[in-house]
């Protein structure tokens, strides 16, 4: 396995404000306009985005969420795990993206718009490369960092785990 080094300098991945790092590799060149999308865009979105995304063993992904679907694609290194929280029910939904079936492991799974979540390798990884697409197209705007006490008061069950992924 190629250490994670080397996808960060051959993919000139940069830190991505989540934890991370991360290189935009792909934003539609058509959009959509914003009267034709739903209420929660505040303005004309690409077709679609996409990134890789590498986590480290020492990093996590933090809380968050947008408002458009997102699909994760699993590429390379160990498994990574995507914690879900259903904004609904509070339920939590933990995705194993990987290469093993066998163990649970999948290599796309998708997050629903307006669900909380964040991500880390799985225990015993060293890192996972994975890719995410979004569409309509990813826009900072449509980005919220979960902030750790008002989103363990609102899921109280998973308050621990929401305490490990927030940085505040």
């Amino acid at each position: 396995m190629k250490p994670a080094s080397y996808w960060i300098e051959k993919y000139n991945l940069l830190p991505h404000p989540e934890g991370g790092y991360y290189a935009e590799t792909y934003r539609a060149r058509e959009t959509i306009a914003h009267y034709a999308l739903p209420t929660r865009f505040g303005g004309d979105r690409a077709f679609s985005t996409g990134i890789y995304f590498l986590l480290e063993s020492h990093h996590f992904s933090a809380f968050h969420r947008i408002q458009a679907d997102e699909m994760w694609h699993f590429y390379a290194g160990d498994p990574l795990e995507v914690f879900v929280i259903d904004p609904q029910s509070g339920a939590l939904n933990v995705i194993r993206l990987g290469n093993d079936p066998d163990n649970g492991e999948t290599f796309q799974a998708v997050v629903r718009a307006g669900a909380w979540f964040g991500s880390r390798p799985a225990s015993g990884s060293t890192y996972a490369l994975v890719g995410c697409t979004v569409a309509p197209g990813f826009d900072f705007a449509d980005f919220e960092m979960a902030q750790r006490e008002p989103l363990s008061q609102r899921y109280p069950q998973h308050a621990a785990l929401i305490a490990e992924l927030t940085y505040c």
